[in-house]
């Protein structure tokens, strides 16, 4: 057995992969996939240890990035751990399983139809949590990202407020491009971003305000710089970027995170990064009405008691959140149409009888009891989840990948909008 960033005990043997899902009914225990990033300093709300944000050593940066249900690997730099960003299933006489692989063995008996039209577990989520905002910068859309064989990136944000103590040093997140800005402006603050100091292109854009409890859909093609606010963040299960700003959190981005993901025969092509800009999206007059995600309460739960269930991502045809929220002492049988992972981030409680509760402060390492991935049957079939506090909510987020058929039955008599 080899051993996975702080995880001792990898397994990928069928006896361990069939006593997980056994064991769990299809109810799958993860353990937490910390990542760090070099150019961010920790904002420290993802409730590790105070002494365990900076655990890897020199150049690696701190710890700001907690992925969940991830199939994929981080892409990190040479120093990169082989299994970092990569989900693991708690096998429970010990060890730990690598998520991709799990799925790749169960194939429709995890994942239902997403495994006929994905071949995988196409999504993940992540809680972002950076003391400083984010630099501006793009995800490319699928035709750009196809030409370093990669897929597109969307995402979406939502801000919960139990991950939000405090908001950091700017709790604002610019978000595209004013409408008068011209395909030039953009060459010309790239040109400064490669001469050194603030290339200033955030100038270029708007900034919102964030509300907590609120969240927005950003399709890939739009450039961002996320704000210093703790964020749940349901995304395309892949890695890929191009950093446009060239100084943020205090210091200079370095060239490299421009060219990232920019085939090689185009680095220093300025105009080819200027087309992963898709320019109507970006000058959209109505961008808040189009973007911004205010919860939605599901249909079913306006028929529940002692519980409530909100759509909190639902404009991206790549992936969708809920966010359930269980009253003391009530419980709740949840049935889904889709697998689904889930991050507990309030309360205590119960899955189908495993024990689901809340991380306060863990050590990097160390299990928690706080996520789960519900596999498709699992799912269909109906898991209940109870809340054993006496007097605090247990409140859930989960999500799930695409084409969620709740979710297209909802629309057609919720608000929901689409991308």
């Amino acid at each position: 057995m080899s051993k996975a960033g702080p995880y001792e005990g990898v397994t990928s043997s069928q006896e361990a992969m069939e006593r997980a899902m056994t064991s769990g009914n299809g109810v799958l225990r993860l353990a937490p996939a910390w990542v760090p990033r070099a150019f961010c300093t920790p904002g420290k709300r993802i409730r590790l240890h105070p002494n365990d944000y900076y655990p890897l050593g020199k150049d690696r940066g701190g710890i700001d990035e907690r992925w969940l249900a991830s199939a994929i690997r981080a892409e990190n730099g040479p120093r990169t751990d082989p299994f970092e960003g990569l989900s693991l299933v708690v096998d429970p006489e010990g060890g730990v399983i690598p998520f991709d692989e799990f799925i790749a063995h169960f194939q429709d008996q995890a994942l239902g139809t997403l495994w006929d039209t994905h071949q995988g577990w196409p999504m993940y989520s992540k809680f972002f949590d950076n003391q400083a905002p984010l630099p501006f910068h793009i995800h490319h859309r699928d035709e750009h990202a196809a030409l370093v064989g990669k897929p597109g990136k969307p995402e979406a944000y939502y801000f919960p407020p139990q991950m939000n103590n405090h908001l950091g040093e700017f709790g604002y997140t610019f978000f595209g491009l004013h409408p008068e800005t011209t395909r030039q402006d953009v060459v010309d603050k790239l040109e400064q971003f490669l001469t050194g100091g603030d290339n200033n292109i955030t100038a270029l854009s708007r900034a919102y305000r964030i509300t907590l409890g609120t969240g927005w859909d950003v399709p890939a093609g739009i450039l961002h710089a996320p704000a210093s606010v703790c964020t749940y963040e349901p995304q395309a299960a892949c890695d890929v970027f191009a950093m446009t700003e060239s100084w943020s959190n205090h210091r200079e981005v370095p060239d490299e995170l421009l060219w990232k993901d920019v085939p090689e025969e185009h680095h220093g092509n300025l105009d080819f990064v200027v087309d992963l800009v898709d320019w109507d999206r970006n000058v959209d007059n109505h961008f808040y009405s189009n973007r911004f995600t205010p919860p939605v309460e599901t249909t079913a739960s306006s028929q529940g008691q002692g519980w409530t269930e909100k759509w909190i991502t639902y404009r991206s045809p790549s992936f969708s959140a809920k966010e359930l929220t269980v009253q003391p002492g009530s419980s709740v049988a949840v049935e889904e149409t889709d697998a689904y992972g889930l991050i507990c981030v309030g309360g205590t409680g119960e899955i189908d009888g495993q024990p689901l509760m809340s991380a306060t402060m863990v050590r990097y390492g160390q299990l928690t009891c706080d996520e789960y991935f519900v596999t498709a049957p699992a799912a269909s079939a109906g898991v209940t989840i109870r809340n054993t506090h006496p007097t605090e909510d247990l409140v859930i987020l989960k999500h799930f990948g695409p084409g969620n058929r709740e979710l297209e039955r909802d629309r057609l008599t919720l608000p929901l909008g689409t991308a």
